[in-house]
């Protein structure tokens, strides 16, 4: 396959949803001498956009996000160890500490996010689900995070986000991270209610909350 043709098949890998074949194509690249950036910016990165743009015109729906999404990380499975290992850099916008709040178990919608992050050129470090405010403090002191996602997918966990806002202020942490909050019950107006930076109702308007919030042009 030429080089076009492997970039090309990693885009609709992307775009129709086929992590095999995305993660096979990346096999191939590699194989191939193709640089594991090249195959993320110019492959695998127009394919998830193009999965978030059809998925905002209402084309898309959540079940073919979460697998779009799927296929790219199933290709960067294979393309970021050795873009670690040939000191590439990928331009990172920020480092997020993403989690699901203490007594909440959800964790789709939170990884889908870490997932477009990812892809947007974001480094995210998911500490998981029903993780507490001490948690993710320790996340943002041990990575030095410059945002932090809290989700919260039942109305009884919600206070949890106000808990980590909290719980940031007291470890003087607040003035150097932003934090985002999303969920299914979670509103703007409980966003602004617990001093959050930013509300995203899902993973396309993550992004582009997680780049407001870190001053990165759209």
């Amino acid at each position: 396959m030429t080089q076009q043709e492997i970039l090309s098949g990693l885009e609709r890998a992307v775009i129709v949803g086929e992590p095999e074949d995305a993660a096979e194509l990346a096999k191939q690249a590699l194989e191939q001498g193709l640089e594991p950036l090249l195959c993320i910016d110019k492959g695998l990165t127009p394919g998830i956009t193009q999965v978030g743009e059809l998925f905002a015109s209402g084309e898309y729906y959540l079940p073919d996000l979460v697998i779009g999404a799927e296929a790219m990380k199933a290709a960067l499975a294979i393309l970021e160890p050795v873009l670690v290992q040939s000191a590439q850099q990928r331009q990172v916008l920020g480092r997020v500490v993403l989690g699901t709040v203490e007594g909440d178990l959800h964790e789709i919608g939170k990884t889908l996010v870490g997932t477009m992050l990812t892809a947007n050129g974001f480094e995210v470090i998911d500490i998981g689900v029903d993780k507490a405010a001490a948690d993710f403090i320790a996340a943002v002191q041990e990575h030095q995070a410059t945002v932090v996602g809290a989700s919260a997918l039942l109305t009884t966990t919600m206070p949890q986000q106000q808990t980590i806002i909290a719980a940031l202020e007291q470890a003087g942490l607040r003035g150097q991270v932003k934090v985002m909050v999303g969920g299914a019950p979670v509103t703007q107006t409980w966003a602004d209610q617990i001093s959050a930076d930013g509300y995203a109702p899902d993973a396309i308007a993550a992004v582009s909350l997680a780049k407001k919030l870190v001053g990165a042009s759209e």
